[in-house]
């Protein structure tokens, strides 16, 4: 397909709705980063009032399961990244095989994740005063867990967001929506996943680690 065949009828040429559709997908990105900016922070100021509390919540995480999510997020970036490279070479097939992958890999991070949330609700680790495990009484604890859910179940809506975004960019690229003169949607689809992919490396260690 010509490259003219893509441009929206409000867009003079194809290089000037690509450069438009960038920056658009960069400012959404930049309010993400705000709105996990404030919980980061928010973090850090309970962290700071609340210290022994906090490690003694994080030792009650699993941190084999936090290592897999990482391992399996990371793993995703590389596969939706090889996505937009086959799709800007016309290779839609190898393409949508790619997401395919890493919606497979987005199904085992939600799996485990909601494999811990179930254990944490049998261990009476809930947010604030829903909170009541007789194992950690540690003052901040409530506050934690609070902390934690939010976290992690704002992170899991973006994962979930993103999943139906590349879902859809699989079944365009297996019909061949996308060749070597137009990949933009797979390049910024793929850039909200790495959003996703870079918040929890910065929730896992706060969470599991420190």
């Amino acid at each position: 397909m010509q490259p003219e065949a893509y441009v929206a009828h409000h867009f003079p040429n194809l290089r000037q709705q690509e450069h438009a559709a960038r920056i658009g997908m960069w400012l959404f990105l930049a309010t993400e980063l705000l709105l996990f900016g404030g919980l980061f922070t928010a973090y850090s100021v309970y962290r700071f009032l609340y210290p022994a509390g906090f490690a003694a919540s994080s030792e009650h995480l699993s941190v084999a399961a936090g290592t897999i999510n990482t391992v399996v997020l990371i793993t995703s970036s590389l596969t939706v990244a090889l996505a937009h490279h086959f799709a800007r070479h016309g290779k839609g097939r190898t393409a949508a095989l790619c997401l395919a992958i890493t919606l497979a890999f987005a199904a085992v991070f939600l799996v485990i994740k909601g494999w811990e949330w179930t254990h944490d609700f049998e261990e009476g680790l809930l947010p604030g005063r829903y909170f009541h495990s007789s194992e950690l009484t540690a003052t901040g604890a409530p506050m934690f867990f609070t902390l934690y859910f939010i976290l992690t179940g704002l992170h899991g809506i973006h994962v979930l967001i993103g999943m139906t975004v590349l879902a859809i960019l699989m079944v365009l690229c297996w019909r061949g929506a996308y060749d070597h003169g137009y990949s933009t949607p797979v390049e910024l689809g793929g850039m909200y996943w790495h959003l996703v992919d870079l918040i929890w490396i910065f929730l896992y260690p706060l969470l599991y680690l420190i």
